[in-house]
């Protein structure tokens, strides 16, 4: 659906993108991870043609480059920035971005109420977006993105600064778009969300993309041990074992066991050991 192929991009001396190459399968959600300043948003900027790239290419599914406005049109975009009009009502902003992207008549009527029912706003649809919640409107900027129901969409941290019930209700509706078959590029900082959407993941630092596989993948490539944790005789005992099952059986034999669990590596451990743990505040 997406090839990026051997990107960079440079602003003066900062090279932002540095050869980067990755490859995005139809239905599938690709996560993009990466420390502040790791070159995601210049990727996203590269893959939506709003940037050209120095060097490399840009294809969306065998159409060609996204600076075509022609293939533009499959695209879709919910920046990490709310990308709304403050006051306008939802409804109003919706039909701005529909016409935008070429609707009118009956098909905008349509896809407007879609994408109300969507974001779940249909009864705040006459109100003014200023009024609006910090998790409404991060829904609203979801839907204005699928108004022209795109073949791909990126989410730019979709759920940067909302509630717990609002970042639920974004990735049950991700979810939802995966199911009808829209391939996703999802960049987020929140690890959980990442395990829990992404079909691959794609680490990405200074550049270029240091790991790219399934969540499982990483975490038995990149990923610590396993630790069987296990109380004999009110002691904790911490084992590392690539085989906690044979060890806990091997244990067993040897005395009573009266609890016991098994710490294993989360994305979060595998970020960080290739990334590094340097606070990134650029």
């Amino acid at each position: 659906m997406l090839t990026l192929t051997d990107l960079r991009k440079a602003y003066g001396a900062t090279v932002a993108v540095d050869g980067l190459s990755l490859r995005v399968e139809p239905g599938e959600i690709l996560g993009l991870l990466g420390p502040n300043g790791a070159g995601k948003s210049t990727t996203v900027h590269l893959a939506l043609g709003l940037l050209a790239p120095d060097a490399g290419s840009v294809a969306v599914d065998g159409l060609g480059p996204p600076t075509d406005p022609a293939v533009r049109r499959h695209l879709g975009l919910a920046p990490q920035s709310l990308a709304l009009y403050a006051e306008l009502t939802g409804e109003e902003n919706l039909r701005f971005f529909g016409k935008v992207y070429g609707l009118g008549g009956a098909a905008l009527r349509g896809r407007v109420d879609w994408a109300l029912d969507f974001a779940g706003l249909t009864e705040r649809r006459a109100d003014r977006v200023g009024t609006y919640s910090g998790g409404m409107q991060r829904r609203l900027n979801l839907a204005a993105a699928l108004l022209h129901q795109p073949k791909l969409v990126l989410l730019d941290e979709p759920t940067a600064g909302v509630d717990p019930q609002s970042r639920n209700a974004i990735i049950e509706r991700i979810l939802e778009l995966k199911r009808g078959g829209l391939t996703v590029v999802y960049t987020t900082h929140y690890m959980e969300e990442a395990e829990r959407l992404c079909d691959r993941v794609a680490i990405v630092d200074h550049g270029k993309v240091l790991a790219l596989d399934t969540v499982l993948n990483l975490k038995r490539t990149h990923g610590a041990v396993p630790v069987l944790v296990a109380t004999v005789g009110g002691e904790v005992r911490r084992i590392p074992t690539p085989d906690p099952v044979g060890a806990l059986t091997r244990l067993v034999a040897e005395a009573t066991v009266e609890d016991f669990h098994v710490e294993r590596a989360d994305l979060e451990q595998v970020f960080l050991k290739l990334t590094g743990r340097r606070l990134r505040d650029e």
